[in-house]
């Protein structure tokens, strides 16, 4: 910020380029959580995890028809630009 000073004596700084001096550097962002962790391990720790919800009763098992109409919404979804280009529509 400019004190009342600066603009008495004549300073033209602007208030963007006093703050952007004094402002810190920023750091690169490192991985946390399983972000960080090594791709297989995380794999173990959500099969172990999978198989303890069936173990508990928790899991979701899909049907054949459920699967079919989550595949079917999923490629909707997935292709909706091109269908789209196709006829000349827009959503």
């Amino acid at each position: 910020m400019i004190d009342e000073n600066d603009t008495q004596n004549g300073s033209t700084q602007s208030a963007a380029a006093v703050e952007s001096s004094t402002a810190p550097v920023e750091k690169p962002r490192k991985s946390r959580g399983f972000a960080a962790m090594d791709p297989k391990l995380v794999s173990e720790l959500a099969k172990r995890g999978g198989k303890a919800a069936h173990r508990a009763g928790t899991a979701h098992q899909f049907t054949s028809d459920e699967a079919r109409v989550a595949g079917r919404k999923g490629g909707m979804a997935t292709h909706a630009k091109r269908r789209d280009k196709q006829t000349g529509t827009e959503h």
